[in-house]
């Protein structure tokens, strides 16, 4: 990306400054108080530039991501990547809460398509894909770039926003994944971040594809709570591929210690990994989804980079 186009986020100054970034992720429940999340978030600040705030993820219904975004935001003083999804919501809504977002001092957006509402915990609900995620990169820089909508109507204070996409490097085949970021890619994108990946050399295959584009790229890290979740994630995600060592690390770090020689193992797997692709590749930096033991994230970067992050804030 070209260092003279504007900047009107933390995160992507640093980004187009060349600095390694680590981003967090946060998932808001169904309930009213967030206020664990906050906390747990408190004691990142430094270590992450910025958090996504998941919009109701695999479907499930949980506090309004905007909502979420802006309490999250304030409260940490962790800036907010404030997904945003075409499931729920017609181009009506979508723009509503994007000028909204704009207004609660939200600067950086994901535009995703959101999970068919049968796979989530109210399948009866309609779906609406109005837009997909193509169509919703198109909508936000028409009204970032052009000051419009997507029907071409003028809007006062237009909103100016960093906007990214999700990728799947598990993806098999590959190749229509490519063809959809590639899309995306020429409608005009800031920033892509990844699913989880587990396998050095898949992380390894789709970096250097992405290198034609010259869009950052940060990759998806999802650390193991326990040997159960890893078990499950192999068994039910899709796409998640773990290689077979990594699978027996894990396994034996348990029978050797038990939890805590889990989360141990977690920290060296995973700086490993990052310390590699740093070496070898031009990845921008890392999209750390630990939700629910957020602590274990300044571990894996205090052993990466060797203490804390040094980021530029957006005004210095």
């Amino acid at each position: 990306m070209s260092g003279e186009k504007p900047v009107y986020s933390a995160l992507m100054k640093n980004i187009r400054a060349g600095r390694f970034v680590y981003t967090g992720e946060a998932e808001p429940h169904k309930t009213t108080d967030i206020s664990d999340i906050i906390e747990a978030f408190k004691a990142l600040r430094g270590w992450v530039i910025a958090i996504n705030v998941t919009d109701n993820p695999t479907a499930y219904a949980y506090m309004s991501s905007l909502a979420a975004s802006y309490l999250i935001q304030r409260g940490t003083g962790i800036e907010a990547i404030y997904q945003i999804t075409c499931r729920d919501r017609n181009r009506l809504a979508i723009t509503a809460d994007l000028l909204g977002a704009y207004a609660l001092g939200i600067r950086n957006v994901l535009a995703l398509t959101g999970d068919h509402p049968s796979v989530g915990d109210n399948p009866q609900a309609k779906p609406v894909f109005d837009l997909d995620s193509s169509t919703l990169v198109y909508l936000i820089r028409r009204m970032v770039d052009d000051g419009v909508d997507l029907a071409g109507n003028k809007i006062e204070h237009p909103p100016k926003f960093h906007v990214g996409i999700a990728a799947n490097p598990n993806a098999e085949p590959i190749e229509p994944e490519l063809l959809k970021i590639e899309r995306k890619v020429e409608i005009g994108i800031d920033f892509i971040q990844t699913q989880c990946v587990y396998d050095i050399e898949v992380a390894k295959a789709f970096l250097k594809e992405a290198e034609r584009w010259r869009v950052p790229v940060l990759i998806g890290i999802t650390p193991f709570k326990s040997v159960g979740m890893m078990k499950y994630m192999i068994k039910y995600v899709p796409g998640i591929k773990v290689p077979e060592e990594i699978q027996e690390r894990i396994i034996k770090a348990k029978e050797r210690g038990g939890k805590q020689a889990v989360y141990e193992e977690n920290v060296e797997i995973f700086t490993e990994m990052i310390r590699e692709l740093k070496r070898t590749t031009r990845l921008a930096g890392c999209h750390m989804m630990a939700v629910g033991f957020e602590w274990i994230v300044p571990k894996i970067i205090e052993r990466v980079e060797g203490g804390q992050p040094s980021y530029l804030s957006l005004e210095g």
